[in-house]
Protein backbone atom coordinates (compact mmCIF):
# COMPACT_ATOMS: atom_id res chain seq x y z
CA UNK A 1 0.00 0.00 0.00
CA UNK A 2 1.44 3.52 -0.82
CA UNK A 3 0.07 6.86 0.25
CA UNK A 4 -1.58 9.22 -2.86
CA UNK A 5 -2.97 12.72 -2.67
CA UNK A 6 -6.04 13.15 -5.08
CA UNK A 7 -9.56 13.28 -5.09
CA UNK A 8 -13.00 11.82 -5.12
CA UNK A 9 -15.01 13.79 -7.47
CA UNK A 10 -14.63 16.96 -9.36
CA UNK A 11 -14.60 20.32 -7.63
CA UNK A 12 -12.50 22.90 -5.95
CA UNK A 13 -9.79 22.16 -3.19
CA UNK A 14 -12.22 20.94 -0.68
CA UNK A 15 -12.24 17.28 -2.92
CA UNK A 16 -8.96 16.55 -2.30
CA UNK A 17 -7.62 13.88 0.29
CA UNK A 18 -4.70 11.44 1.22
CA UNK A 19 -5.74 8.09 0.89
CA UNK A 20 -3.64 4.65 0.41
CA UNK A 21 -3.97 2.14 -2.85
CA UNK A 22 -1.67 -0.82 -3.34
CA UNK A 23 1.09 -0.46 -5.35
CA UNK A 24 -0.28 -0.59 -9.10
CA UNK A 25 0.75 -3.30 -11.61
CA UNK A 26 2.10 -2.35 -14.81
CA UNK A 27 0.22 -3.65 -18.07
CA UNK A 28 1.48 -3.85 -20.86
CA UNK A 29 3.34 -0.75 -22.35
CA UNK A 30 3.59 0.34 -18.59
CA UNK A 31 6.46 0.78 -16.53
CA UNK A 32 6.05 0.99 -12.40
CA UNK A 33 7.91 3.50 -10.92
CA UNK A 34 8.73 4.30 -7.37
CA UNK A 35 7.75 8.47 -7.20
CA UNK A 36 11.03 10.15 -6.05
CA UNK A 37 9.58 13.53 -7.29
CA UNK A 38 6.54 15.45 -9.41
CA UNK A 39 5.76 18.21 -10.76
CA UNK A 40 2.71 20.81 -9.71
CA UNK A 41 1.17 21.96 -13.12
CA UNK A 42 -1.88 23.85 -14.00
CA UNK A 43 -3.37 20.97 -15.86
CA UNK A 44 -3.35 19.35 -12.34
CA UNK A 45 -6.29 21.36 -10.88
CA UNK A 46 -8.00 21.45 -14.05
CA UNK A 47 -8.12 17.87 -14.50
CA UNK A 48 -9.61 17.66 -10.59
CA UNK A 49 -12.17 20.44 -11.32
CA UNK A 50 -13.65 18.71 -14.72
CA UNK A 51 -12.50 21.41 -17.36
CA UNK A 52 -10.90 18.65 -19.15
CA UNK A 53 -13.32 15.86 -19.15
CA UNK A 54 -11.50 14.20 -22.49
CA UNK A 55 -8.81 13.60 -20.58
CA UNK A 56 -10.71 11.99 -17.20
CA UNK A 57 -14.19 12.42 -17.64
CA UNK A 58 -14.46 8.47 -18.08
CA UNK A 59 -11.86 7.50 -15.69
CA UNK A 60 -13.05 6.03 -12.50
CA UNK A 61 -13.16 7.94 -8.85
CA UNK A 62 -10.71 8.11 -6.80
CA UNK A 63 -8.41 10.10 -9.07
CA UNK A 64 -4.70 10.95 -8.65
CA UNK A 65 -3.16 14.53 -9.19
CA UNK A 66 -0.15 14.98 -10.99
CA UNK A 67 0.92 14.28 -14.55
CA UNK A 68 4.93 14.08 -14.76
CA UNK A 69 7.34 12.16 -12.16
CA UNK A 70 10.80 11.08 -12.00
CA UNK A 71 11.92 7.93 -10.09
CA UNK A 72 13.07 4.75 -10.29
CA UNK A 73 11.85 1.49 -12.25
CA UNK A 74 10.41 -1.15 -10.56
CA UNK A 75 8.79 -3.10 -12.75
CA UNK A 76 7.59 -3.41 -16.46
CA UNK A 77 5.10 -4.38 -18.16
CA UNK A 78 4.58 -7.03 -21.20
CA UNK A 79 6.81 -5.52 -24.41
CA UNK A 80 8.73 -2.53 -23.20
CA UNK A 81 11.95 -2.39 -24.65
CA UNK A 82 14.48 0.32 -24.10
CA UNK A 83 14.27 0.40 -19.84
CA UNK A 84 15.07 -1.69 -16.84
CA UNK A 85 14.67 -2.21 -13.39
CA UNK A 86 16.65 0.09 -11.71
CA UNK A 87 16.58 2.81 -14.19
CA UNK A 88 16.47 6.20 -13.09
CA UNK A 89 13.66 7.63 -15.30
CA UNK A 90 11.24 10.50 -15.80
CA UNK A 91 7.87 10.35 -17.61
CA UNK A 92 4.26 11.54 -18.07
CA UNK A 93 1.94 9.12 -15.70
CA UNK A 94 -1.21 7.34 -17.13
CA UNK A 95 -4.58 9.43 -16.46
CA UNK A 96 -5.95 7.64 -13.41
CA UNK A 97 -2.71 6.64 -12.04
CA UNK A 98 -1.31 10.14 -11.33
CA UNK A 99 1.97 11.77 -9.69
CA UNK A 100 1.11 12.95 -6.24
CA UNK A 101 1.96 9.38 -5.30
CA UNK A 102 4.66 7.01 -3.76
CA UNK A 103 4.58 5.01 -6.50
CA UNK A 104 2.59 5.23 -10.05
CA UNK A 105 2.55 3.79 -13.69
CA UNK A 106 4.33 5.49 -16.39
CA UNK A 107 3.48 5.81 -19.90
CA UNK A 108 6.86 3.53 -21.42
CA UNK A 109 6.46 5.26 -24.69
CA UNK A 110 6.23 8.10 -22.51
CA UNK A 111 9.53 7.47 -20.14
CA UNK A 112 12.70 7.69 -20.38
CA UNK A 113 16.19 7.12 -18.60
CA UNK A 114 17.90 10.43 -17.18
CA UNK A 115 21.55 11.07 -16.35
CA UNK A 116 23.28 10.08 -13.11
CA UNK A 117 24.22 14.02 -12.93
CA UNK A 118 20.22 15.25 -13.09
CA UNK A 119 18.39 15.58 -10.15
CA UNK A 120 15.32 13.97 -9.60
CA UNK A 121 13.28 17.17 -8.86
CA UNK A 122 15.06 18.90 -12.39
CA UNK A 123 14.20 15.71 -14.02
CA UNK A 124 10.55 15.93 -12.73
CA UNK A 125 9.95 19.14 -14.56
CA UNK A 126 10.98 17.78 -17.62
CA UNK A 127 7.78 15.85 -19.40
CA UNK A 128 5.08 19.10 -18.86
CA UNK A 129 7.42 22.21 -18.97
CA UNK A 130 10.20 21.36 -20.48
CA UNK A 131 8.68 18.94 -23.81
CA UNK A 132 6.41 21.73 -24.00
CA UNK A 133 8.65 24.30 -24.82
CA UNK A 134 10.84 22.28 -26.67
CA UNK A 135 7.92 21.81 -28.86
CA UNK A 136 7.29 25.22 -29.08
CA UNK A 137 10.49 25.76 -30.20
CA UNK A 138 10.70 23.49 -32.85
CA UNK A 139 6.78 24.25 -34.44
CA UNK A 140 8.18 27.75 -34.79
CA UNK A 141 11.19 27.38 -36.35
CA UNK A 142 12.24 30.56 -36.25
CA UNK A 143 15.95 31.56 -37.44
CA UNK A 144 18.49 32.80 -35.30
CA UNK A 145 17.72 36.64 -34.60
CA UNK A 146 14.21 36.39 -34.27
CA UNK A 147 12.23 37.97 -31.95
CA UNK A 148 9.60 36.37 -29.41
CA UNK A 149 6.92 37.73 -27.41
CA UNK A 150 6.01 35.00 -24.41
CA UNK A 151 2.81 35.69 -22.37
CA UNK A 152 3.37 34.79 -19.03
CA UNK A 153 7.41 34.40 -18.99
CA UNK A 154 7.25 34.03 -14.94
CA UNK A 155 5.81 30.51 -15.07
CA UNK A 156 7.12 26.94 -15.57
CA UNK A 157 6.30 26.74 -19.71
CA UNK A 158 7.13 30.61 -19.87
CA UNK A 159 10.66 30.28 -18.38
CA UNK A 160 11.53 26.78 -20.26
CA UNK A 161 10.71 28.29 -23.18
CA UNK A 162 12.45 31.89 -23.17
CA UNK A 163 15.88 29.53 -22.06
CA UNK A 164 15.05 27.66 -25.30
CA UNK A 165 14.45 30.35 -27.62
CA UNK A 166 17.59 32.16 -25.96
CA UNK A 167 19.31 29.00 -27.30
CA UNK A 168 18.25 29.20 -30.25
CA UNK A 169 19.65 32.67 -30.72
CA UNK A 170 16.04 34.43 -30.64
CA UNK A 171 15.17 37.28 -29.04
CA UNK A 172 13.06 37.03 -26.10
CA UNK A 173 10.44 39.76 -24.46
CA UNK A 174 8.46 38.48 -21.52
CA UNK A 175 4.88 39.57 -19.87
CA UNK A 176 4.50 38.56 -16.17
CA UNK A 177 3.98 40.53 -12.76
CA UNK A 178 6.30 43.10 -11.03
CA UNK A 179 7.25 40.41 -8.91
CA UNK A 180 8.99 38.25 -11.51
CA UNK A 181 11.14 41.34 -12.96
CA UNK A 182 14.62 39.59 -11.69
CA UNK A 183 13.64 36.22 -12.66
CA UNK A 184 12.87 37.78 -16.33
CA UNK A 185 15.76 39.68 -16.77
CA UNK A 186 18.01 37.05 -15.40
CA UNK A 187 16.91 35.02 -17.92
CA UNK A 188 17.96 37.56 -20.82
CA UNK A 189 14.66 38.93 -21.53
CA UNK A 190 13.56 41.88 -21.71
CA UNK A 191 10.68 42.14 -19.15
CA UNK A 192 7.29 43.94 -19.26
CA UNK A 193 4.96 44.65 -16.37
CA UNK A 194 1.19 43.38 -17.36
CA UNK A 195 0.15 44.90 -13.96
CA UNK A 196 1.24 48.24 -14.61
CA UNK A 197 -1.17 50.47 -17.68
CA UNK A 198 -1.84 48.94 -21.09
CA UNK A 199 1.18 46.51 -21.74
CA UNK A 200 0.30 45.97 -25.11
CA UNK A 201 0.68 50.09 -26.04
CA UNK A 202 4.12 49.76 -24.27
CA UNK A 203 5.29 46.72 -26.44
CA UNK A 204 3.76 48.31 -29.36
CA UNK A 205 7.28 50.26 -30.36
CA UNK A 206 8.84 46.92 -30.42
CA UNK A 207 6.15 45.05 -32.57
CA UNK A 208 5.31 43.08 -34.46
CA UNK A 209 7.61 40.14 -33.04
CA UNK A 210 8.35 37.03 -35.41
CA UNK A 211 5.78 35.36 -32.86
CA UNK A 212 3.86 35.40 -29.78
CA UNK A 213 4.10 32.33 -27.71
CA UNK A 214 0.91 32.22 -25.04
CA UNK A 215 1.14 30.05 -21.95
CA UNK A 216 -1.83 32.28 -20.65
CA UNK A 217 -5.22 32.36 -22.87
CA UNK A 218 -8.11 34.08 -22.23
CA UNK A 219 -8.37 37.58 -22.96
CA UNK A 220 -4.73 38.33 -22.57
CA UNK A 221 -4.05 35.88 -25.43
CA UNK A 222 -6.53 37.91 -27.71
CA UNK A 223 -5.15 41.80 -26.65
CA UNK A 224 -1.52 40.76 -27.93
CA UNK A 225 -2.03 38.58 -30.24
CA UNK A 226 -1.93 41.84 -32.89
CA UNK A 227 1.76 42.46 -32.33
CA UNK A 228 2.60 39.16 -34.08
CA UNK A 229 3.34 39.39 -37.73
CA UNK A 230 1.24 37.38 -38.95
CA UNK A 231 -1.56 35.27 -37.24
CA UNK A 232 -0.07 31.99 -37.50
CA UNK A 233 2.97 33.04 -35.77
CA UNK A 234 0.79 32.65 -32.55
CA UNK A 235 1.14 29.55 -30.68
CA UNK A 236 -0.61 29.04 -27.39
CA UNK A 237 0.30 26.17 -25.26
CA UNK A 238 -3.16 25.71 -23.45
CA UNK A 239 -5.83 27.67 -25.18
CA UNK A 240 -7.44 25.60 -28.18
CA UNK A 241 -9.73 29.04 -28.22
CA UNK A 242 -6.04 30.23 -30.26
CA UNK A 243 -7.27 29.22 -33.98
CA UNK A 244 -10.30 31.18 -33.60
CA UNK A 245 -7.90 34.12 -34.27
CA UNK A 246 -5.81 32.26 -36.56
CA UNK A 247 -3.14 31.05 -34.31
CA UNK A 248 -2.20 27.73 -33.58
CA UNK A 249 -2.07 25.49 -30.81
CA UNK A 250 1.34 23.90 -30.12
CA UNK A 251 1.39 20.02 -31.28
CA UNK A 252 2.93 18.05 -28.20
CA UNK A 253 5.14 15.24 -28.99
CA UNK A 254 5.43 12.97 -26.31
CA UNK A 255 7.62 10.40 -26.96
CA UNK A 256 11.01 9.16 -25.42
CA UNK A 257 13.11 11.44 -28.06
CA UNK A 258 12.04 15.15 -26.85
CA UNK A 259 12.21 13.80 -23.03
CA UNK A 260 15.75 12.77 -23.44
CA UNK A 261 16.61 16.40 -25.40
CA UNK A 262 15.42 18.09 -22.44
CA UNK A 263 17.74 15.92 -20.21
CA UNK A 264 20.72 16.72 -22.41
CA UNK A 265 19.67 20.70 -21.97
CA UNK A 266 19.54 20.49 -18.53
CA UNK A 267 22.85 18.72 -17.80
CA UNK A 268 24.87 20.79 -20.17
CA UNK A 269 23.67 23.75 -18.32
CA UNK A 270 21.41 25.33 -21.43
CA UNK A 271 18.07 24.90 -19.57
CA UNK A 272 17.24 25.94 -15.73
CA UNK A 273 13.71 25.12 -14.80
CA UNK A 274 13.79 27.28 -12.24
CA UNK A 275 12.59 25.23 -9.53
CA UNK A 276 11.38 27.93 -6.46
CA UNK A 277 10.17 25.85 -3.90
CA UNK A 278 9.85 21.93 -3.26
CA UNK A 279 7.58 19.95 -0.83
CA UNK A 280 7.03 17.23 0.91
CA UNK A 281 4.17 14.98 -0.33
CA UNK A 282 2.23 15.77 2.70
CA UNK A 283 2.01 19.50 1.78
CA UNK A 284 0.67 18.94 -1.83
CA UNK A 285 -2.42 20.94 -1.45
CA UNK A 286 -0.01 23.95 -0.27
CA UNK A 287 1.90 23.29 -3.78
CA UNK A 288 -1.11 22.82 -5.79
CA UNK A 289 -3.07 26.10 -4.13
CA UNK A 290 0.13 28.12 -4.98
CA UNK A 291 -0.26 27.14 -8.82
CA UNK A 292 -3.90 27.43 -8.83
CA UNK A 293 -3.65 31.10 -7.47
CA UNK A 294 -1.62 31.96 -10.59
CA UNK A 295 0.98 33.45 -8.53
CA UNK A 296 3.53 30.53 -8.94
CA UNK A 297 7.13 31.88 -10.03
CA UNK A 298 8.88 28.96 -12.09
CA UNK A 299 8.25 25.79 -10.68
CA UNK A 300 7.15 23.88 -7.85
CA UNK A 301 8.08 20.31 -7.24
CA UNK A 302 7.09 17.67 -4.68
CA UNK A 303 9.73 15.63 -3.16
CA UNK A 304 9.35 12.58 -1.95
CA UNK A 305 12.76 12.44 0.13
CA UNK A 306 11.08 15.86 2.74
Amino acid sequence: MGQVWGYRGFGGAEVQEFFERPDPSPGPGEVLVRVEAAGVNPLDHLLRSGHVPTMNGEVPFPQVLGMEAAGTVLALGDGVTGLAVGDRVTGFALTFAGTYAETTLLLAESTARIPDALPATWAATIPVAGTTALDVVDQLDLPSGASVLVNGIGGGVGIAVAQVARDRGLVVTGTASAAKRDLVTALGATFADYSEGDVVERLRPSAPFDAVVDTVGGESLRALAPLAAKPDRVISVGDFSVTEIGGVAVERRLGREGLERVARLMVEGRLDPHITATYPLARAHEALALVESRHATGKLVLDLSL
